[in-house]
């Protein structure tokens, strides 16, 4: 359990830039506490002490912010930055050196007591108020973006953004290192402004190819809608 301990905390200081040392993150770091308090209310927990397991979890819950369920499944070097509202149901799984940053949910579709929660697979990273909901399984390598909400299981090295999660691409060999990833920082490119103005396009093409004048048909006041634009 040390070595695990250890782990835990290494992992934080390679994920978190704001980390200046073992000590700060030993002592000040609540998604480091809610990991270490699920350890020992999971071991309570299949050994049969349930009830101190779920007085541990809600103790540690009201301490750091953070919800999990004693019997979820938690792999070695998960890192849980800033914590607050990250709620982990009991039927979860989730790998090794998964990030997860705050306001994340792994929860449940159904009141039957069956596998109802999300398994995640081995450095995937959910970005701040994503939601994966269900038995779905999300592939090692992954990326859940910003304020997704992710309904059904993604392959490896999927990019899931946007309500409900659409997949945008696979990630490519050669790619920089997800730790600090453009879809969690909110830079990815938006994919409805990509739908739209694909739309546009061909909407022009027919227009011209059809001898109109596209700009004639277009909608546009001044400083209600731009072309390259979305931000109405």
């Amino acid at each position: 359990m040390l070595k695990g301990m250890r782990d835990d905390v290494v992992a934080v200081q390679e994920r978190d830039p704001a980390a200046r040392g073992a000590v700060e993150v030993v002592l000040l770091y609540p998604g480091l506490h809610a990991v270490w308090a699920h350890r020992v209310s999971h071991t309570l927990w299949i050994h049969g002490a349930r009830f101190g397991a779920r007085a541990l979890s809600q103790a540690a819950r009201f301490a750091t912010g953070v919800e999990i369920h004693p019997a979820a499944t938690i792999g070695p070097r998960l890192f849980i930055d800033h914590a607050a509202g990250v709620v982990i149901g009991e039927t979860a799984e989730v790998g090794a050196d998964v990030t997860v940053y705050h306001g994340v949910t792994l929860g449940g579709l159904s009141l039957d007591k069956v596998k109802r929660h999300p398994t995640v697979g081995d450095r995937v990273i959910i970005g701040a108020g994503a939601k994966v909901l269900g038995p779905v399984q999300i592939g090692a390598d992954s990326r859940i973006g910003a304020n997704a909400v992710l309904v059904k299981s993604v392959a490896p090295n999927s990019t899931v953004v946007g309500v409900p999660g659409q997949v945008l691409a696979p990630q490519v060999e050669g790619e920089p290192d997800n730790a600090h990833d453009p879809v969690v920082a909110g830079t990815d490119p938006d994919p409805v402004a990509f739908a739209v103005r694909s739309l546009l396009r061909r909407v022009a093409a027919l227009e011209e190819a059809s001898g109109n004048d596209p700009e004639a048909q277009i909608y546009r006041p001044d400083g209600v809608w731009e072309f390259d634009d979305y931000a109405i």
